[in-house]
């Protein structure tokens, strides 16, 4: 059974790659660029997967985890974009932080 923090975790990290599937379109056009996007929000979803996974401490230390494993699941989009989209990078770090935030209000 799955258990409550990673379901969170990962709706979580549907809805916030729903909003980066936005903002991308809105810099890059949607027509054309339907498999960044599918991507863009792909990656979202695969960070709030791990991140449901992972144990989280309280406090600030399990927030700047949550910030790492963005960092490292965003790093891997950014490097195969060839690095040309660093808002996304970014925001996959500020994305890792929420959901850790969220996920701790479910559990």
């Amino acid at each position: 059974m799955i258990d409550k923090k990673l379901k969170v975790s990962v709706i979580t990290g549907a809805l916030l790659g729903v909003i980066c599937i936005i903002g991308g379109g809105i810099r890059m056009g949607f027509s054309g660029n339907g498999l960044y996007l599918f991507a863009l929000w792909y990656n979202r979803l695969i960070m709030g997967f791990l991140i449901g996974l992972t144990n989280m401490k309280p406090g600030i230390t399990g927030l700047i985890k949550g910030g790492f494993l963005g960092f490292i699941i965003s790093l891997a989009f950014y490097l195969s974009t060839g690095m040309t989209d660093l808002i996304s990078f970014i925001a996959g770090i500020i994305y890792g932080v929420i959901i850790v935030a969220v996920a701790r209000k479910f559990e």
